[in-house]
């Protein structure tokens, strides 16, 4: 209590100094302050900070009621700064934390009391952490620092460089442990790490449990692989967000998800419409979703539809609406490799917005080959039936009736997610800026973003503050190449004006990309962009400004169950081509000894040289008809395998049972990350480190244990001389691989 009085009688100037009533009142209200705050309060005076300071450095417990503005221009006045200066010069300018009552003068007056515990610099936070930590109040005791100050953001060097871990991603966002909470702090991190003695090995596993157990007492949902799979984001090129300082999103498709059946099939039959008003035969036509699947391959050149493996080579087709066997495959295309740079006669459906068109283009298809289009259209190739498709449904969006019944029933065509806007919100508020980068204007945007986001964000937001920029009629891919003209958007109806420079906060239309850049100061692989075409959004902005990227498939939520339904039925198929493999592989060492003995030549062993010749031959008859019997019960499993997601073309990610999708050769070689939508990040956090899984090759076999013992394989180094490697393939020999 006496030193209370002394902080009062300090105190008490200043307030009598004031004009205004409601600064007495604020400050007298509080009369159990305790002497920090009116400490802090004091010092606040002699410094001139405002009121922003005492929330910052979350050590001021004052009120703050409507004459606290008055109070505060009052203490900043000149005259009172001379005053508290003179009674910090008491003490000087040192700074005094460790609270030594019996350092300094013995002859104290009781306003010098006050600041000898108080640093005299307010914007050093660990000094002012330092200090609150063994105030004499305390009776000593040590008490935690802030989670919110204990921890720092690593910051850039002088050279704008920063440092690169293990996997040789950037540290910055990274945090580190300020150096105060080394020493002080009821929980230092000495005391911590002293509790984690012991193997790292058990250390680690027993922790990484107990974590678990933590989000499961906390309720917070996991992510994939524990969590729900087809909801997880997927790594295929390691990505820490922590350095990601800047995140771009597309609109449609990305941050708007359609009702697939509503949009292309309200798109369908506008295109169909056009197509009726030329005489084009398009009656007892209707739109079929199940038809195409993204990922496929229009070959406009034949007239048909075709699925592709990673390397090119075409593993199902359709002519029109029917499937292709394997023989009329083979016929048809031979070893010819799908070419995506060959644009005049192949085009990869990269985006939902291809389904319409596609599903156009192969029934008419169809209505060509039957000889049904009109004599007085004249000569027609698929090729030329490709480029009136595409213009009839082109048409139906420049003339904006489409997009005009959308925005006036949005609820019909857009799916919205109530996560969405939070994960954005998470973004933001982590310190990311947000970019909005959309070929769709702004009349259209402006709705499709109020009615998906604005009733979903907190305290009256509206979707336009998550963004630091928003750019609108881009023109991708040209604006991730290539500079347009900038506008800006100055009206709410969309009138624009010219205009040089970009600047945070804006709404714009056209420029490019590095225009963006400069105007946020931004560049490169601390760029993230979010997209979910894969050419467009993904690829080009990978290949000419390296930034990285997220590819947004909402189908993949529909393959991930498909694949979980489908794991019975492949797990039997790979069963039976296993158990053909190992019956193949005997009918084939018994057919080389027949081969070697018709030769007149000794088999590959004795016992084979010296078996009966009709025992051979029984034995190869009943070896045969049994692979016969599996290649019946194999290829039609094999056909139906990935059903479960489309029937006609199988799973989206996989073609033939081994191999992978043209479309996943796509994804990994341009898509740092890939998920279904974009609400996904919020079973993340802005600070995930996301690490690519293990590739599998052709050499990546299991090998039992068994199989190695009493091997030893040679340590190997730099130094090995070719004896050493010779013998290391003999060692390696005698392992026998199995196939997984």
């Amino acid at each position: 209590m006496e030193r209370l009085a002394n902080c009062q009688s300090i105190a008490s100037p200043y307030i009598t100094c004031s004009k205004s009533l409601g600064a007495v009142q604020s400050f007298n209200g509080r009369a159990s302050m305790s002497p920090m705050s009116l400490a802090t309060c004091a010092y606040v005076c002699s410094t001139g900070s405002p009121p922003l300071v005492l929330s910052g450095l979350g050590r001021a417990n004052m009120g703050r009621g409507p004459g606290f503005p008055s109070f505060m221009r009052m203490a900043r006045s000149r005259h009172l700064q001379r005053r508290v200066q003179s009674l910090v010069s008491v003490r000087g300018s040192s700074f005094q934390g460790e609270g030594d009552d019996n350092s300094g003068s013995k002859h104290e007056s009781p306003e010098s009391s006050v600041f000898r515990h108080s640093p005299s610099h307010g914007n050093n936070l660990a000094a002012w952490n330092k200090w609150h930590t063994v105030l004499p109040e305390n009776e000593g005791e040590n008490h935690p620092i802030p989670a919110s100050n204990l921890f720092q953001v690593i910051k850039c060097s002088k050279d704008r460089k920063f440092k690169i871990d293990y996997l040789r991603e950037s540290t910055k966002g990274d945090m580190k442990v300020r150096p105060e909470a080394f020493e002080f702090g009821e929980s230092s991190l000495k005391e911590v790490a002293a509790s984690l003695d012991g193997s790292i090995e058990e250390v680690a596993k027993a922790e990484a449990m107990e974590a678990e157990s933590l989000l499961d007492s906390l309720h917070i949902p996991r992510r994939f692989p524990h969590g729900v799979a087809s909801r997880g984001i997927f790594c295929s090129r390691t990505l820490s967000l922590r350095s990601i300082t800047t995140i771009g999103y597309d609109m449609d498709y990305t941050l708007i998800h359609y009702n697939v059946n509503a949009w292309e099939g309200r798109a369908y039959e506008y295109g169909m419409s056009n197509l009726r008003s030329m005489d084009y035969p398009v009656d007892g036509l209707k739109f079929d979703p199940e038809l195409v699947v993204r990922g496929l391959v229009l070959d406009k050149k034949m007239g048909n539809l075709v699925k592709a493996d990673r390397f090119g080579y075409i593993k199902r087709a359709m002519h029109g609406t029917k499937l292709l066997s394997n023989r009329e495959i083979s016929e048809l295309y031979g070893r010819e490799l799908v070419d995506l740079r060959d644009e005049g006669r192949w085009e990869f459906l990269n985006t939902l917005f291809s389904i319409s068109e596609s599903v156009m283009f192969m029934q008419m298809v169809e209505r060509l080959d039957e000889g049904s289009l009109p004599p007085e259209i004249g000569p027609m190739d698929y090729k030329g039936l490709y480029g009136v498709v595409s213009k009839s449904l082109f048409k139906a969006h420049v003339e904006g009736q489409l997009k005009a019944e959308i925005i006036n029933n949005p609820e019909l065509f857009v799916e919205p997610d109530p996560e969405l806007p939070l994960a954005l919100l998470d973004q933001r508020e982590a310190g990311k800026k947000l970019l909005l980068i959309t070929n769709s204007d702004y009349l259209y945007t402006n709705k499709m973003m109020q009615y998906a986001f604005d009733k979903y964000l907190p305290n009256g937001m509206n979707w336009r503050s998550l963004f630091d920029m928003v750019i609108v009629s881009a023109r991708k891919p040209e604006f991730f190449q290539k500079s347009n003209p900038l506008y800006e958007i100055v009206t709410d109806d969309g009138l624009m004006r010219p205009c040089f420079k970009a600047t945070p906060g804006g709404l714009y239309c056209g420029g490019s990309a590095l225009m963006v850049e400069k105007a946020l100061g931004f560049h490169g692989d601390e760029t993230m962009y979010v997209g979910d075409h894969i050419y467009t959004d993904v690829s080009m902005s990978k290949v000419h400004l390296r930034w990285r990227t997220a590819l947004i498939c909402r189908e993949l939520e529909k393959e991930v169950k498909a694949l979980a339904y489908g794991r019975d039925h492949r797990a039997k198929l790979i069963e039976l081509m296993n158990q053909k493999e190992a019956v193949g592989d005997v009918f084939n060492q018994l057919r080389l000894a027949l081969q070697r003995r018709t030769a007149g030549r000794p088999a590959q062993t004795d016992e084979i040289t010296n078996m009966d010749e009709r025992e051979l031959t029984e034995n190869m008859q009943k070896l045969f008809v049994l692979m016969s019997r599996v290649d019946q019960k194999i290829a039609p499993m094999l056909d139906a395998d990935g059903e479960y997601f489309n029937q006609r073309w199988g799973y989206l990610s996989r073609a033939g049972l081994w191999d992978k999708s043209h479309l996943t050769r796509q994804i990994e070689k341009y898509a740092d990350i890939y998920t279904s939508r974009v609400s996904n990040f919020l079973r993340y956090s802005p600070f995930m480190y996301f690490r690519s899984q293990s590739q599998s090759l052709a050499h990546d076999i299991d090998i039992e244990s068994s199989d190695a013992e009493g091997d030893e394989l040679p340590a190997m180094s730099h130094g090995s001389n070719s004896r050493e490697l010779e013998r290391l393939v003999e060692s390696s020999e005698s392992i026998t691989p199995r196939r997984r």
